[in-house]
């Protein structure tokens, strides 16, 4: 079904009642999402995707409420994707970040959309990337990507954002070691917030010399560390000029379209996979599967031998 050129202008010139129906049809894979999606692609590339993942309680949410209301006072568009954690037990999502962001999501030139992560493992939902999409087509200058703080499962914000904030607080600093291997790979920048508090600035030393001790970066961009206190709205001018800078840095260095080219690699081994399945997976298939599955709990076969009979047919 062809896409009407009007909600693709509505689109365009960032109207929040098109832009809420959009996504809305994106989140939920409706039918005609897909082409709305292939229509408005020429027009992303431009915004530039921000990260901000740390363990629940580092005030996330209060950074990103922060940092909103610097970027439209320096004359940008902000789009929000705020992602929360979905219940497996109701499949409901309490969207809290839309309560803590209200005062935000009423100015002019900013969009905020809570998702649910509906069972995602890696903080981010399936479709934050499409979302991502229809905000950069419509204009927006930075997209805020918050994520569910579960800590090492993180990666999925590294395959998504152009820069990678994590947010960590001085009571963190039992903890540090062991997000090595997770949250502490991934970012560009690191956020010590709620940096009033006793013990910041050993976290922030011990944060540093986990930085000196990784391998530089391909690009060779040097980490740094900026301390904030959220509450009281201090820092967040450091933190957006850390952001600008390594922003400027992607540009300079060439590394922005490697890491987009990157992300696009991603993105298109993802939509394969799931067409992949959702065109394997037809009825006489599912009934064939359920037919066998007695045969296998009985160990008349097994599983390896039934998903080659499946593949070969």
């Amino acid at each position: 079904m062809p896409v009407s050129s009007e909600l693709i202008e509505k689109l365009r010139s960032s109207d929040k009642k098109t832009l809420a129906k959009v996504l809305t049809k994106v989140e939920n894979e409706e039918e005609g999402s897909e082409e709305i999606l292939k229509e408005i692609f020429k027009f992303t590339g431009n915004a530039h995707r921000i990260g901000i993942t740390g363990p629940p309680g580092a005030g996330k949410s209060t950074l990103t409420n922060n940092l909103i209301k610097l970027m439209t006072e320096k004359g940008f568009k902000v789009g929000v994707i705020a992602v929360d954690p979905t219940s497996p037990f109701t499949g409901g999502a309490l969207l809290g970040d839309r309560i803590r962001m209200q005062d935000s999501g009423m100015l002019e030139n900013v969009f905020i959309r809570s998702m649910a992560t509906r069972g995602s493992l890696g903080g981010l939902c399936k479709n934050v990337v499409e979302a991502c999409d229809v905000l950069d087509a419509s204009g927006k200058d930075f997209i805020l990507i918050e994520t569910v703080g579960v800590g090492q499962s993180e990666l999925d914000i590294a395959q998504t954002a152009d820069t990678t904030i994590v947010v960590l607080v001085p009571e963190s600093g039992d903890s540090v070691q062991a997000m090595k291997a997770g949250l502490m790979e991934i970012a560009d920048i690191f956020v010590l917030n709620k940096s009033d508090r006793e013990g910041a600035d050993a976290v922030a030393a011990t944060i540093k010399n986990i930085i000196h001790l990784k391998p530089p970066s391909k690009d060779g961009w040097v980490i740094n560390v900026i301390k904030t206190t959220g509450s009281q709205n201090k820092g967040t001018d450091l933190l957006f000029d850390e952001i600008i800078s390594h922003k400027n840095h992607l540009r300079e260095s060439g590394f922005l379209k490697e890491k987009r080219k990157e992300h696009l690699k991603n993105k298109i081994v993802d939509l394969v996979s799931g067409k992949l399945e959702v065109n394997f997976w037809n009825e006489k298939r599912k009934e064939d599967l359920k037919k066998n599955l007695n045969d296998m709990l009985e160990r008349k076969n097994d599983p390896y031998s039934y998903t080659e009979t499946l593949l070969s047919r």
